[in-house]
């Protein structure tokens, strides 16, 4: 019987080393990940670059969206409550996108185009300007610590669970589209001598109004089902099986 167990507890040991060891790749980020308020996505629906116009979102949260070949995009609507008086809320809208890299140990770095990110920064009880919002460029590089993909056991979804520089967890993100929902990845208000040609600034501005006259006739759409869910999900039925069936033996 020893003989039995040992060689169903290497079938199963090998079997989910393919889930549990697999190197982190851009194609497993590959999508428009968005939090559980489920208001906040990527794309023209929450930055016009044409009018430079930051839309805010009906509930905070935020978002990201990756390509495979290595672009990324971040909408980040955060409210920061005031405790000594709840009337006095400090909220944030920001945009950002440019490259990302995922380095050997499995951190994330993500280096943004300086000269596209917008920030509109609200702070109603400010004393120098009280009820006025202040709209600003934005440049912040962020590093991930690491991150984790998988399938939310409760809520049935891709999950992206992001850790941050220090270690502590993000709000998890869920999967609503594949392909992203992005505006176009280069410079959308290019500022350099060598960009600012009157020839490339209309075609740059062009491809722009292009994409957002066509935002609700993207090729994204919402992952409710996936063919990668459904293998995971028989995978994970096998495994099943075959943990009983150790077991099973052991017991016996």
């Amino acid at each position: 019987m020893k003989i039995y167990s040992s060689t169903a507890l290497l079938i199963i040991t090998s079997f989910l080393s393919t889930f549990t060891l697999a190197d982190p790749n851009m194609e497993e980020l590959e999508g428009t990940w968005s939090s559980k308020s489920n208001t906040v996505f990527t794309g023209p629906g929450f930055y016009d670059p044409v009018d430079e116009l930051l839309i805010e979102p009906d509930l905070p949260g935020i978002s990201y969206s990756f390509t495979a070949d290595g672009h990324y995009e971040e909408a980040l609507y955060r409210v920061v409550p005031n405790a000594k008086n709840h009337s006095c809320p400090v909220a944030s809208v920001t945009y950002q996108h440019g490259t990302y890299e995922i380095l050997a140990n499995g951190s994330v770095v993500l280096t943004p185009i300086a000269v596209d990110g917008r920030q509109l920064l609200s702070d109603p009880c400010n004393q120098d300007d009280p009820n006025v919002s202040t709209y600003s460029r934005y440049v912040q590089a962020t590093w991930f610590k690491t991150y984790q993909v998988y399938v939310d056991n409760y809520h049935g979804k891709w999950t992206l669970q992001i850790y941050q520089f220090d270690g502590s967890k993000m709000q998890p993100l869920y999967l609503v589209y594949r392909p992203p929902l992005m505006l176009p990845t280069s410079a959308l208000n290019p500022t350099d001598e060598a960009s600012e040609t009157a020839s490339s600034l209309q075609n740059a501005r062009r491809r722009i109004k292009r994409s957002l006259e066509n935002q609700y006739r993207t090729n994204a759409k919402r992952e409710v089902y996936s063919e990668s869910f459904d293998k995971y999900w028989w995978s994970s039925v096998v495994c099943l099986c075959l943990a009983s069936t150790y077991f099973f033996l052991v017991k016996k």
